[in-house]
């Protein structure tokens, strides 16, 4: 293929998909299509650093126009694609102007669900996923004094981590009975309830916020369900996204809330390929994974840029995720779901400890506070389909670097 290849969505995915294209020799033409008036850039340090201010937009870029228009990548900022015709492989754009293609990549990312209550469209209630998401943020945090955030996930601890740090008086919402459910086990959601309670952030679980009160133009606070009111001249709402899958649906490619892709980052047409947050990939055995990731995002997109050579580069690697809440790094590596016992290794009072999971005496993978060698093992000893005893995990003496070897 040395015809046209034109890639949605300027983020990790769509950037990793244009950089390894020229890494696999492709000499045609490349054009990248992203929304945002920026060039590509990174997310992870959106509720952290960058709405901290530790950390310039500048420092946020993974390419500059400058560094893309050097590898013959033409990008195309502030655009945005309104129609796929896979038949006459041609994009349209919401300007009206058509691109054809011979290759065309999925990377259209999710953006923030949002909360379906009266008042969740104030002044002063806001959602993260881009740049000028937390611009706004940060703005609004100069004035803030009471700050409620609404979803105890990763981006709802982080943004209340963040705000903690500007002595924000600060109060978590979560609906389910534990923080970050849906990502790790009870034991470090138990964990991460105690410290962000020791750093003064108040955390309200199995509580459903039903309206956001007006004041002034701005809020006065978040309804929950039974009556609570949770004073906040300002709401942060985090509670999971939704895949920009709309445009490859409509399409006719095949979609399970995100765009169904298979190991090799393939979707239902030839031709055509698809890595990031908006994809769903098939497994084996029938089952659909979804993960939110940079890793994800850069290894999908290295089997995208393969699979349009008309090569194949399966993503085998083992999963990891990772978020910096205060001074804590958790770290995450392989998927626990289903497991049946759970080994501690090191301190959980001190802080620095891991979460190691088995079935069947299998290790699935760990969530490491703190421990970022253990984490490293894991990933490693994953890679290679080796994994420690459970007594073996649990005791801290013991090397992992003797099984790899």
């Amino acid at each position: 293929m040395q015809g046209p290849i034109i890639i949605l969505g300027a983020g990790q995915a769509g950037v990793q998909i244009a950089d390894s294209l020229r890494q696999e020799n492709y000499t045609g033409r490349i054009i990248l299509i992203g929304d945002e008036p920026y060039g590509p850039y990174q997310r992870p340090p959106l509720s952290k650093d960058f709405l901290a201010g530790t950390v310039t937009q500048d420092q946020l870029a993974l390419r500059t126009p400058e560094m893309l228009a050097k590898k013959n990548i033409e990008f195309l900022p502030s655009t945005r694609a309104a129609s796929v015709d896979l038949a006459a492989r041609t994009v349209s754009l919401a300007d009206g102007q058509a691109l054809a293609f011979e290759g065309l990549a999925f990377a259209t990312g999710c953006r923030a669900r949002p909360l379906p209550v009266p008042g969740a469209d104030l002044p002063g209630v806001f959602t993260l996923r881009g740049i000028d998401d937390t611009l706004r943020i940060a703005a609004a945090l100069k004035t803030a004094q009471n700050v409620a955030v609404i979803g105890g996930g990763f981006i709802g601890l982080e943004i209340a981590a963040t705000c903690r740090g500007f002595g924000k008086n600060v109060t978590v919402v979560e609906t389910a009975d534990r923080l970050m459910a849906r990502a790790v086990s009870p034991v470090i959601s138990q964990w991460f309830l105690e410290h962000h309670r020791k750093q003064g952030v108040r955390v309200v679980l199995e509580a459903k916020a039903v309206g956001i009160r007006e004041q002034d133009g701005g809020t006065a606070g978040v309804e929950l369900a039974g009556g609570e009111f949770i004073p906040a001249d300002m709401v942060v709402i985090g509670i999971g996204i939704i895949q920009n899958s709309e445009l490859a649906k409509e399409a006719g490619l095949g979609c399970k809330g995100g765009i169904v892709v298979d190991a090799c980052a393939r979707t239902s047409h030839p031709g055509v390929a698809a890595a990031g947050d908006c994809t769903v990939r098939l497994l084996p055995d029938g089952r659909s994974l979804a993960l939110e990731s940079v890793q994800n995002a850069m290894e999908q997109a290295k089997s995208a840029a393969a699979a349009l050579m008309g090569r194949e580069r399966p993503f085998t690697a083992c999963p990891w995720f990772w978020s910096d809440q205060y001074e804590v790094k958790l770290q995450m590596a392989g998927l626990s779901a289903g497991y049946d016992r759970i080994v501690i290794r090191g301190s959980q009072e001190d802080g620095a400890f891991s979460a190691f999971y088995f079935r069947d005496g299998t290790m699935l993978g760990s969530d490491s506070v703190n421990q970022p060698k253990d984490h490293m093992a894991t990933r490693r000893m994953l890679d290679k389909n080796l994994g420690p005893t459970p007594e073996q995990a649990a005791d801290s003496a013991f090397n992992f670097q003797t099984l790899l070897k």
